[in-house]
């Protein structure tokens, strides 16, 4: 007992002093302590400049994926003005921005790529500043003359975005289950829906308006919200209101000319195939049954719907005549429209 006591004193001894030491007996029972491991001040610089606001920066489509990309100069003034964010590569803070371009570049974190189109498409009087569609470069070095870089490391999710993920599955159930919300949320849904519905037909109306007038009296092509439906734009560039300035070439007079007689044609056009009050009157009353149809519905009126197909099979007879009397109601509905609507012409 005494010597395996004391065999157990000496192993703690041993085992103490190689934890102080820094060493491990590998007669010791007890495992290694995992050290923690340490990312890369590059990888944390490419995410702390990425996620930086300074450094302009668009999203394009490469090999049918789409990056987000920016171009070599942005990223060299970007450095200048902001030298606090090398501080982060800790003792290669003191590199040039070129090394760090290529060192980002060899660890895989940027790609440099191209533009697909390198012509001038007609009308134009030079080249996008911003492609959206890209190719590989084939040499990985940077340069700031008409160079642009990919991120190719995956963004951190921002919570907004894991919160909205979980809020979809909801947000659809809760449209399947329109049907059987009170009449009140019903209203209040329609009439929130109609109002969106009516603000973005209203927005394209008023922007399409804007476009022509000022193409045709002044032959300036400007769109406000140039953003607005475009498939690929961030939220900030989505309702941007003011468009950049027109690279194009101005019109001739006599292609402003010729729009301005289209559009007179089209405005009288329609105006002469517009619609009179009656037929007007008629079409409201038929949208207005189908809402009504929709919003009057119930789970209590559908299975009452149901019991009341069921009941002719109890009493043939009573149901017989209900529905000849139903025939004959309808019957009088019908001419009494028949009458009423020449009075209305």
């Amino acid at each position: 007992m005494k010597k395996s006591g004391g065999a157990e004193k000496k192993r703690v001894r041993r085992s103490s002093a190689a934890v102080q030491n820094g060493t491990r007996d590998p007669n010791s029972d007890t495992p290694p302590r995992k050290q923690p491991v340490k990312k890369d001040v590059f990888q944390l610089f490419a995410e702390k400049v990425r996620d930086h606001k300074g450094l302009v920066s668009r999203w394009a489509v490469l090999q049918e994926t789409r990056v987000e990309y920016f171009r070599g100069k942005d990223f060299a003034s970007f450095l200048k003005n902001h030298p606090e964010q090398k501080d982060i590569l800790e003792s290669n803070n003191s590199l040039e921005v070129e090394e760090i371009a290529n060192t980002l570049l060899r660890k895989n974190l940027l790609v440099r790529c191209d533009r697909v189109v390198k012509t001038v498409r007609p009308g134009k009087k030079k080249l996008s500043t911003w492609p959206a569609h890209l190719e590989i470069f084939p040499e990985q070095l940077f340069s700031e003359n008409d160079a642009f870089f990919a991120w190719t490391f995956v963004k951190r999710r921002p919570l907004w975005q894991t919160l909205l993920s979980f809020f979809w599955p909801v947000l659809t159930l809760a449209i399947c289950l329109f049907p059987v919300y009170p009449h009140r949320c019903k209203l209040l849904i329609l009439y929130l829906c109609a109002g969106v519905l009516l603000l973005i037909l209203s927005l394209l109306l008023v922007r399409a308006t804007i476009f022509g007038v000022l193409y045709i009296a002044l032959g300036k092509r400007i769109w406000i919200f140039p953003n607005i439906l475009a498939e690929e734009a961030t939220l900030r560039e989505l309702f941007r209101f003011w468009p950049k300035k027109d690279e194009e070439e101005r019109p001739k007079w006599t292609a402003r000319l010729f729009y301005a007689v289209l559009a007179v044609l089209v405005i009288l056009l329609l105006r002469h195939h517009a619609p009179d009050e009656a037929a007007r009157a008629r079409y409201q009353r038929r949208m207005s049954n189908i809402i009504d149809d929709v919003l009057e519905w119930s789970p209590r009126l559908a299975l009452s719907g149901m019991m009341d197909k069921q009941q002719p099979v109890v009493n043939a007879t009573s149901g017989g005549d209900d529905s000849e009397q139903q025939a004959e109601e309808e019957e009088v509905f019908e001419r009494r429209d028949d009458i009423d609507e020449p009075q209305e012409h």
